[in-house]
């Protein structure tokens, strides 16, 4: 399985900006679509679709068709933690990966940079470019850890 396609990611800090972009990239900002932006920067990481809808009040098939859009354009990122439905948060400048935690369900969003180190030894000893930027790197936070949680 792979990732999907790479797109250029909008750089944004705020919702102004992302908005200003998505402008000058020629698409409408209609209700719904500035109700999901609203949702994702208010959320301040991976959300499900069913959550912007209901507390957006933006019907879920508008809430994914944006998405869709969102995504196309390099706004959101779709990821999935865990064995949870597919969550989006917004993408930015830069890609960003994230850890999951499987005990408590903390999630860390990680510069894509500070896993290369990874990313190279996966690739010299088994010849693979590993990429997270979908799935999640599934394992235990260091708080579980130390209480002595063990595996999950």
């Amino acid at each position: 399985m792979t990732d999907a396609p790479r797109v250029d990611r909008i750089a944004f800090t705020d919702l102004e900006e992302a908005i200003a972009e998505l402008r000058r990239r020629g698409l409408r900002l209609s209700t719904p679509r500035r109700l999901v932006l609203e949702q994702l920067f208010a959320a301040g990481g991976p959300v499900s679709a069913e959550q912007i809808s209901s507390s957006s009040g933006v019907d879920q098939a508008s809430v994914y068709r944006n998405l869709e859009v969102l995504e196309a354009n390099g706004v959101v990122q779709h990821v999935h933690l865990g064995h949870g439905p597919g969550l989006h948060a917004l993408a930015g400048p830069g890609e960003r990966e994230y850890l999951y935690c499987e005990r408590c369900g903390g999630v860390q969003a990680v510069d894509s940079a500070k896993l290369d180190p990874v990313r190279g030894e996966i690739r010299n000893r088994f010849d693979f470019d590993a990429r997270f930027t979908h799935f999640a790197i599934g394992g235990l936070c260091g708080r579980c850890l130390a209480s002595g949680a063990g595996s999950p």
